[in-house]
Order: structure tokens, then C-alpha cells, then sequence
């Protein structure tokens, strides 16, 4: 029978194996950062300095995942679409933060309030862009911070014009309940995103975090996706929902602005300009 202390050393080197395994994937990736836009199994293990089987075995789960695709002419590896993907996305996203970043800070000054540029992240949203509030009692948020779909301006104003299947998988899954206020029925739920495709933008009356309102717009790229949203958030005291319907004009005309840099043209309804 084993001992504890030896099932627990099992599972370190159990563990320091798939790490091994992940660090020689990424140097195989990495091995095609250089001229050769193919390369051989025999040839990764030389530079390598790794087994051939090891080679084969880690380009097969890669391949699997579309990260390498193989030459059915010559036998060797390239790079996969998957990471054509990734990179657009990295790219995409570094491209939205760098096109809104002036006009977020526009936004700020016309509203005095907290400025938020969040885009999507799996199941969450991401704040890629934080414009603090100058005035003393503000929102505390920060860059990277990440926060729901179904609770957040930010995150309904994405969602609401997402394909039909990505909202019946987000609104058919249980959905935390951040505050008393947060609507988790998904009737509700539907009802809520179908007013902000109607109206352009999203409302958030403490329901994502107590004593703090927001209000979000989507950011369109030249495809007409929805890739982002810019959202003002404050405290309550400070923000009545009269107020806060107050900016929804500046905010459309800064998601408006932000989407036209990103190549955006059409104009197919309220939320879509």
C-alpha cells in the first residue's frame, strides 16, 4: 500500500510531466519562428534535442487541436489555422484598446465617471481599458478584471448581438447570482438583451455589484460583429437612472466613433451602426 507522502510525490512528478510536455509543445510552435516555413519530425528532434517519438507524439496532439497541419506531399509540419486565429484575436483586441483609448478618454471628461472597454473572454467578459474617474467616490475596476455576461452593462450590450446560439447556451446555464437585483430567470434574461438590440445600449442597476449603475453601448468592427462595449459606471448616490439614461447619447456616439476606426460602415438598426 502506498503512503501518502509517496501518492503525493507520484502526483508531483505526474504533474511535472504534463508540464514538461506543454514547455516542449511550445518549443516545437516556436521552432517555425525562423525561415523554414515547413519542417520534418527528424529534423524538430534535432533542434530540438528531444526523441523522435517525442516529436511525433507531441506534433500529433498538435495537429489534433489545429495548431500544426501536415504537408500530405512531403510529410512535414507547418503552422495550423488555430494559431492564425489566436493571433487575429490578440491582434483584434490590442487594435480595438489602441483605436479607443482617445476617445474613451473624451468620454470620461464629458461624464466625469468611470470609462470601461470590455470585449468577450470564453465564458466572461475582459476590461481591456479603464478610464478612472477623477472624482473622489468612484467604481473600483482594473484592467484585465473580468465579470459576467448577464450581470454587467458591458456584458449584455456584447451578448445581445451575439449569434442565436451562443446566448441559448450562456442564458440556458445557471447563472450566479451576484446581488438580489440580478436577473438569472432566462425569460427575463431574453426579454432584458431584446431591449438592447431595440434601444443600442444596456442598463445595469446594481446587479453585477451593489451600489454601482452602469450603461453600455457595443463596439462593431468592419464585419459587423459585435466585438466589444464601452460602458460609464458609478455609484448609485451619485448616478440616478435618470442621470444614467442621461449619457446614453454621449456613449452611442463614442461606440459609434470607436466602431467606424475599426472599419465599421453599415447600419442595420439601432444596435448596429
Amino acid at each position: 500500500m502506498k503512503t501518502t507522502r509517496d501518492m503525493g510525490a507520484q502526483d508531483e512528478d505526474q504533474q511535472k510531466g504534463r508540464l514538461s510536455s506543454v514547455s516542449m509543445a511550445i518549443r516545437i510552435l516556436k521552432a517555425f519562428e525562423g525561415d523554414d516555413a515547413e519542417i520534418g519530425v527528424t529534423e524538430l528532434a534535432r533542434r530540438l534535442g528531444i526523441a523522435k517519438s517525442t516529436v511525433h507524439r507531441l506534433v500529433v496532439t498538435l495537429m489534433a487541436e489545429d495548431f500544426l497541419e501536415q504537408n500530405r506531399e512531403t510529410g512535414r509540419y507547418r503552422l495550423g489555422l488555430e494559431l492564425f486565429g489566436l493571433g487575429s484575436l490578440v491582434r483584434n483586441r490590442m487594435d480595438l484598446s489602441t483605436e479607443a483609448r482617445t476617445l474613451l478618454m473624451d468620454l470620461r471628461s464629458e461624464t466625469d465617471e468611470t470609462v470601461l472597454l470590455g470585449v468577450p473572454a470564453g465564458p466572461e467578459i475582459m476590461y481591456v481599458r479603464v478610464q478612472p474617474s477623477r472624482q473622489a467616490v468612484r467604481i473600483s475596476a482594473e484592467i484585465g478584471m473580468r465579470a459576467p455576461y448577464h450581470s454587467t452593462a458591458a456584458g449584455r450590450a456584447i451578448l445581445a448581438f451575439q449569434p442565436e446560439s451562443r446566448i441559448a447556451a450562456l442564458v440556458g446555464a445557471p447563472l450566479p447570482l451576484r446581488t438580489p437585483k440580478t436577473v438569472t430567470d432566462p425569460d427575463k434574461l431574453r426579454k432584458l438583451l431584446g431591449n438592447i438590440r431595440r434601444l443600442g445600449y444596456a442598463v445595469e442597476d446594481e446587479e453585477n455589484e451593489l451600489g454601482m449603475r452602469a450603461i453600455a453601448a457595443p463596439i462593431h468592427d468592419a464585419q459587423s460583429d459585435v466585438v466589444g462595449a464601452v460602458a460609464i459606471a458609478g455609484p448609485v448616490q451619485r448616478l440616478a437612472l435618470k442621470n444614467l439614461n442621461g449619457f446614453a447619447e454621449a456613449l452611442l456616439v463614442a461606440a459609434r466613433a470607436i466602431s467606424a476606426r475599426l472599419g465599421h460602415r453599415g447600419s442595420r438598426g439601432a444596435g448596429d451602426f
